[in-house]
């Protein structure tokens, strides 16, 4: 993952679309180096920080499946995480 665990902007990018393609970009060469060339994109879900002007910040998710694939993503994701942090 891009940047993980850093603060927003701390690469200096100003485009803000520049950023998050530059982590799609990202998170498609991990992809690849951990599934080969040999794979499909299943279902997707992206949350994304996003810090206004005045100082507010908030959270875009989107998640074009049925709710409880969803949350059953998202677990499993906290799951693998939680897996991580034990290591």
């Amino acid at each position: 993952m891009a940047s993980e665990g850093s603060d927003p902007g701390q690469r200096g990018e100003s485009d803000p679309r520049a950023r998050l393609m530059q982590e799609v970009a990202e998170q498609m060469d991990a992809i690849e180096a951990d599934f080969g060339d040999e794979y499909q994109i299943g279902r997707v879900i992206t949350i994304v920080e996003v810090h206004e002007p005045d100082g507010k910040v908030g959270l875009r998710v989107r998640a074009g499946q049925l709710p409880w694939v969803t949350l059953g993503m998202l677990d499993f994701a906290r799951k693998s995480v939680e897996a991580q942090l034990g290591q």
